[in-house]
């Protein structure tokens, strides 16, 4: 499939604000799934540049804003060309080995009810599956058991909302589904991570203009493959993914500060478009 992007985020200030920095992970990864044919990234009147590689082999942008202003106005546009692998996350370079996605974060930190959870579908996936813990199965089992625990209500969470507290309220968005996954696979030993990016179609076709997260599990025999459990599924040619970590604040496409005592307000406008085939 081929897609083009524009997503655009607007950042206002009450007061001019000066010497704005900001990380960029809104490139898309290179790997078996996904290839970008052209890809930019710009801001007027500010610079955008310094690209480098972290460890989780997404790349990442500075952006520089030295003059006083009261509004950064970024812009992503571009086409990639995206393939279905089932999920499975091939060819991607990385230096990060899996086992350090085992570290817990403030907000993924499990509590009794999360292990609760993990632990019942693992032990009925024992039951059922030669008692071999770490399949695909059993990933798809966390799957269906956080969607059927956390529904699907925008606006009922922030971005600082924890795993834990998302589980006991019994409803989120996709960063909590997210956040709940890599909680409880951690608990049962499985690497896993957050990953941020862009979703064209759902498991039902309906068209979405909205940046999108999802969970990666490191699995034997084959490695990291993707979750979606907002969507019970696997990303398809329909998903982009731009950059990953050890939550959705770790893995977030914009981070920064500026310089300078203003209230913030963002906006952000996004669509994710089907090319025309030549």
């Amino acid at each position: 499939m081929r897609l083009n992007i524009e997503h655009r985020t607007r950042y206002t200030y009450s007061e001019p604000v000066r010497f704005v920095v900001q990380s960029l992970k809104l490139t898309p990864s290179r790997h078996e799934g996904q290839q970008p044919l052209v890809w930019s990234v710009s801001a007027d009147g500010c610079k955008v540049g310094g690209a480098f590689k972290d460890g989780y082999g997404d790349e990442v942008l500075t952006l520089t804003c030295p003059e006083p202003r009261a509004e950064v106005d970024v812009l992503v546009k571009g086409e990639v060309i995206t393939h279905d692998t089932a999920g499975v996350l091939r060819g991607h370079a990385e230096q990060i080995k899996p086992r350090a996605f085992l570290r817990t974060t403030d907000l993924t930190t499990p509590d009794n009810n999360i292990r609760d959870l993990a632990l019942s579908v693992a032990g009925q996936q024992n039951a059922t599956n030669d008692g071999q813990p770490g399949t695909l199965d059993l990933a798809h089992a966390l799957v269906d058991a956080i969607a059927d625990a956390i529904a699907y209500v925008p606006g009922t969470t922030n971005a600082r909302t924890t795993a834990a507290e998302a589980l006991e309220a019994g409803k989120g968005v996709c960063q909590d589904h997210a956040h709940v996954m890599i909680s409880a696979a951690r608990i049962l030993g499985l690497p896993a991570r957050y990953v941020s990016g862009y979703l064209f179609t759902d498991a039902s076709g309906a068209t979405h203009e909205a940046a999108h997260g999802w969970a990666e599990v490191s699995l034997d025999g084959l490695g990291w493959v993707g979750f979606d459990i907002s969507n019970r599924c696997s990303p398809t040619d329909g998903y982009i993914r731009l950059g990953s970590g050890l939550d959705a604040h770790d893995a977030a496409p914009i981070k920064g500060v500026h310089t300078g005592v203003a209230d913030e307000e963002m906006s952000v406008s996004l669509t994710v478009q089907e090319a025309q085939q030549q």
